[in-house]
């Protein structure tokens, strides 16, 4: 992975064999991209030093010195995220934190518990029996569908979760097509379909529509879908990136997580929540900081269908931020579950995740250069974290070190 600003595999020799080439310069950027240039950097120094005729000058060598210093193992992570762990590559702070205590973490601090769960789903539930009940005495309601979706329905919600995410179908002949005006639309059937709820329960909001339950306070996120009756229920949803209409199918959204949950049990929707949860974290010490749920999603599932095992969840942390240093979130990341590979067009923007259900939708279009870098530098922080943790000999450090991944909330 070369990144724009450094130089070009045919341009580093040169620099090499230049003793005057100011590669200072390269150590110097902003912080927010400091380890991503440098492991660029290691990059093309590995790739070129051993080629006949190239010598590296004393200025380079000092520079890989620096790379060392700041404990950037880059050929080490990169060698581990090409295989598996062997078993002589198991440390001695695994002694200490190992698959079980991250298992016991996630138990007791990051997933939902199973019967908070249940009872979400309920709610959700119950709005769609009430909206199907109403839908069997007025068959030419406008409203056609609810369905369960986000995280919730994919099994990845944290304990954290406040809300729940339903998606509503809605007869799209008869619908507005402005967003302000569908939602003022969606807001007043939600009203007559239940028509217990007092009008300030349902409130249109940015993008969607709440409905709140005052026994239990919980909020329902009601967003809208224009549908004209595709067998596959795709339809445009209102986006909650910037409120365009964006075609999408929730039911193979759902089948596309349930083949990941299934090809690795209980792991892959663990490792999902364990990522989420690093990532609220970082959001929370850092207003700036971007890394929505869903790219975290498909990276994982990049990394399932590339059969790399998520079953110890050191190593599959690890294989989470090791992707994310080699590629610097510059590699373009497709699913061919439905639409071959080749129908894919051209986009520019420089993070490129596509929709699993949608060729034509990058979900990543909004991030610019800097927020992907940001999100590659803390994936090093986070790396560099556990190799340190995995290293460590007494268990007080190994904590330690695991806390700069999750927080001090993490005990053992």
């Amino acid at each position: 992975m070369l990144d724009s600003c450094l130089p070009s595999p045919t341009e580093l020799p040169k620099l090499a064999k230049n003793t005057d080439c100011d590669f200072a310069q390269e150590l110097t950027p902003p912080r927010r991209c400091f380890k991503t240039r440098l492991l660029n950097i290691v990059m093309c120094i590995t790739t070129f030093k051993d080629q006949p005729g190239i010598r590296l000058s004393q200025q380079l060598r000092q520079t890989m010195g620096k790379l060392t210093a700041e404990g950037i193992r880059s050929n080490d992570r990169l060698a581990r995220s090409a295989r598996p762990a062997r078993q002589g590559d198991q440390c001695m702070g695994k002694q200490h934190v190992g698959h079980r205590e991250i298992a016991s973490f996630a138990d007791d601090r990051v997933n939902l518990p199973r019967d908070k769960a249940n009872e979400l789903r309920a709610q959700a539930r119950g709005l769609r029996e009430r909206l199907e009940t109403y839908l069997a005495e007025h068959p030419d309601f406008t409203l056609r569908k609810m369905l369960l979706s986000g995280s919730l329905a994919k099994g990845t919600a944290l304990r954290s979760i406040n809300d729940i995410d339903v998606a509503c179908y809605i007869n799209g002949a008869d619908a507005p097509q402005d967003v302000g005006r569908l939602l003022d639309y969606l807001a007043a059937r939600l009203r007559k379909a239940y028509p217990n709820f007092k009008p300030e329960q349902v409130k249109p909001q940015t993008y969607s529509v709440t409905v709140s339950f005052q026994g239990s306070g919980l909020d329902v996120d009601v967003v809208p879908i224009l549908y004209d009756g595709d067998p596959n229920w795709y339809g445009n949803l209102v986006s909650q990136d910037d409120g365009s209409f964006l075609s999408t199918s929730i039911p193979r959204h759902l089948e596309f997580a349930k083949k990941r949950k299934q090809a690795q049990e209980i792991h892959f929707a663990q490792v999902v929540r364990l990522v989420k949860f690093w990532a609220r974290r970082m959001k929370a010490e850092n207003s700036n900081f971007r890394f929505k749920s869903f790219m975290i999603e498909m990276i994982l599932a990049k990394l399932c269908d590339d059969g790399l095992s998520f079953s110890d969840y050191p190593e599959a942390l690890q294989h989470f931020f090791t992707y994310a240093a080699r590629s610097g979130l510059r590699e373009q990341i497709a699913f061919k579950d439905y639409y071959p590979l080749s129908s894919i067009g051209t986009f520019s923007e420089p993070v490129q995740i596509i929709d699993p259900v949608n060729v034509a939708n990058n979900v990543s279009k909004l991030y610019t250069r800097a927020q992907a870098d940001a999100i590659v530098d803390a994936a090093l922080d986070a790396g560099d974290a556990i190799d340190a943790a995995l290293k460590a000999p007494t268990k007080q450090e190994t904590v330690r070190y695991w806390q700069k991944v999750f927080g001090s909330s993490f005990q053992v």
